[in-house]
């Protein structure tokens, strides 16, 4: 039985009215909880990217890591530059790595520093599905991809028959979120072999509050 958008409306509503007050706003969250499905062999396994129809409520951070043109392009849009020399630092100081791919939510790279990037930080931005996005060293302007970016979240298939993904921020409107919602579904759900009839349940919570579940 297909999810109904109402059904994931009233799940919204609950997870908040349920959600203890925080001097903070909370995130929104989905888990998908999957069903009759072999993680052993990788061909079931994804990444996904998708585009929230309304966005994910709070700005993402976005680093790019780029010389020269593309670098320059990022600085106009405010964005945060790692130069090439600044990668090289890195390789020495793993703890500086590991936090820079905690810190930000994606990246954006100049193809001709992808080789450095893969040798230097690939084990901390793989691990988190956070390999940059790459752009031509002559790439003058970012601004589409930035927008893009701004509105996408990213999900996996890993090794557990779950799928979580942020769906917006408690302070957005409640069919918004529900859309949100869906358009993760519904792009988790056209890449399993047998769509929804392995979607087991589906369950929404903010950061610091309870699962509640989504009825069918």
């Amino acid at each position: 039985m297909a999810f109904d958008r109402q059904k994931i409306v009233e799940a919204v509503k609950e997870a908040k009215a349920r959600a203890k007050p925080r001097n903070f706003t909370q995130t929104v969250e989905m888990a998908v909880n999957l069903k009759d499905i072999d993680l052993r062999k990788p061909e079931n396994r994804f990444k996904l990217e998708v585009v929230l129809p309304h966005g994910r409520g709070k700005e993402p951070k976005i680093a790019v890591i780029a010389d020269g043109a593309v670098a320059e392009a990022a600085k106009k849009l405010g964005l945060d530059v790692i130069s090439g020399e600044q990668l090289e630092e890195l390789a020495k100081n793993p703890r500086e790595a590991r936090k820079l791919a905690k810190n930000y939510d994606f990246f954006i790279a100049a193809a001709p520093l992808m080789p450095k990037i893969g040798r230097y930080l690939g084990r901390y931005l793989g691990p988190r599905n956070k390999m940059p996005q790459v752009v031509p060293p002559t790439m003058t302007n970012l601004e589409p991809i930035v927008a893009r970016l701004k509105r996408t979240v990213r999900v996996q298939l890993k090794n557990n028959p779950v799928v979580h993904a942020r769906i917006g921020t408690e302070d957005m409107d409640d069919e918004k979120l529900a859309e949100n919602a869906e358009a993760v579904l519904n792009a988790i759900i056209n890449k399993l072999e047998r769509g929804e009839n392995q979607v087991k349940s589906v369950y929404v919570k903010t950061t610091m509050g309870p699962a509640v579940k989504v009825e069918r």
